[in-house]
């Protein structure tokens, strides 16, 4: 029997989003029924509703941080419990058989996973996200919350914390490396925490000098500003690797010039146009220019595990649901610091 839960929802693309109700699926023998206490608001969940990325199912109820606590659980379920403290994050399913997913890197399924909102569940039902009261989600795709994280600043780590995580494990960041996270936003800010706490050198790269106290006091090493042209001069050569988070465009050959020999440019921003490279900007030195998606769910459960050891968690602002729409337009506007995060229980 399904469940009818509060939600908020886009209708259409140049719609902002409004209250509406919808159906969460019974909870089948390994399914997770969870009570959402906080959502993080991602630019993904714009572009997605805006249709900036391709078709969408309307009415789409958008959302892929999610804190919350189990509130049922199937029969046959064995990771989690009713009264644990959990999240989903990017993805409920994949086909659990390609190569990838047997790798543990679901969100490299080669059929494609189900993604947390505009995708087709089990249940072949349109997927709905986190901007709601409740979600069910088969337990394999629930990942543990330790209790040394908040809920409320641990929400944005199942999407902007393993989007930053990833990369830097996967291209060896730590001790004896210098890295760059390009952008001091919603993602870029938990990336420097991780980086720092992974023991690299980590230097913020934005385009001016106005959240350098904030860079500095979040792990940053160095902040320094591209809009001023001796940057890229003063520090050509310089690093092992850059993570860009920016969702525009950038130049990429400029970017290029400041890695080392064998460095990696990894972009997790997902601008909407093409971007072009100059050859020469990669052979001379034997650089690398690379993309990186979220992790699989063993890796946000050690990214998850990781932060709660030191201490890391998003720099957030709280708000109601009713003020979903205007943190939308703050969103665009770069007018948070650092990540929105709905307060669920204000769905009632």
């Amino acid at each position: 029997m399904t469940t009818t839960v509060n939600a908020y929802a886009a209708h259409a693309a140049d719609q902002p989003l409004a209250p509406t109700t919808i159906e969460r699926r019974e909870v089948g023998p390994k399914d997770v029924r969870i009570e959402i206490e906080f959502a993080g608001i991602c630019h993904s969940d714009i572009h997605t509703a805006r249709g900036e990325w391709g078709a969408v199912t309307y009415p789409i109820v958008v959302g892929h941080e999610i804190a919350g606590v189990v509130a049922e659980v199937g029969p046959e379920v064995t990771k989690h419990a009713v009264g644990d403290r959990v999240g989903v994050g990017c993805m409920v399913d994949s086909c659990r058989e390609c190569v990838n997913c047997r790798r543990g890197q679901e969100q490299y399924c080669l059929k494609g996973n189900i993604q947390t909102y505009n995708g087709i569940g089990v249940d072949g039902q349109p997927t709905a996200g986190g901007y709601s009261q409740q979600i069910v989600v088969d337990e394999d795709f629930v990942v543990r919350i330790p209790d040394g994280l908040e809920l409320h600043v641990a929400a944005p780590l199942l999407c902007a914390g393993i989007t930053l995580y990833s990369p830097l494990r996967h291209w060896g960041a730590g001790p004896g490396t210098k890295v760059a996270i390009v952008g001091l936003g919603g993602l870029g800010h938990v990336g420097v925490k991780i980086a720092a706490a992974l023991g690299a050198e980590v230097t913020v790269l934005s385009q001016s000098l106005k959240k350098q106290e904030d860079g500095l006091r979040l792990g940053a090493q160095h902040y320094h500003a591209t809009s001023d042209p001796d940057t890229f001069t003063a520090l050509a050569g310089t690093f092992d690797l850059i993570v860009n988070t920016v969702s525009a465009a950038i130049d990429l050959d400029a970017y290029l010039s400041l890695l080392a020999v064998d460095g990696a440019l990894v972009n997790v921003g997902a601008p909407a146009e093409p971007l072009s490279v100059n050859i020469f900007s990669l052979i001379p030195q034997r650089r690398s220019f690379a993309g990186s998606s979220i992790g699989g769910i063993a890796e946000t459960q050690e990214m998850l595990d990781f932060c709660a050891e030191h201490g890391i968690g998003a720099e957030v602002e709280v708000i109601s649901a009713e003020q979903v729409n205007d943190a939308w337009e703050r969103v665009l506007a770069s007018d948070v610091r650092y990540r929105f995060v709905i307060d669920a229980a204000t769905l009632a």
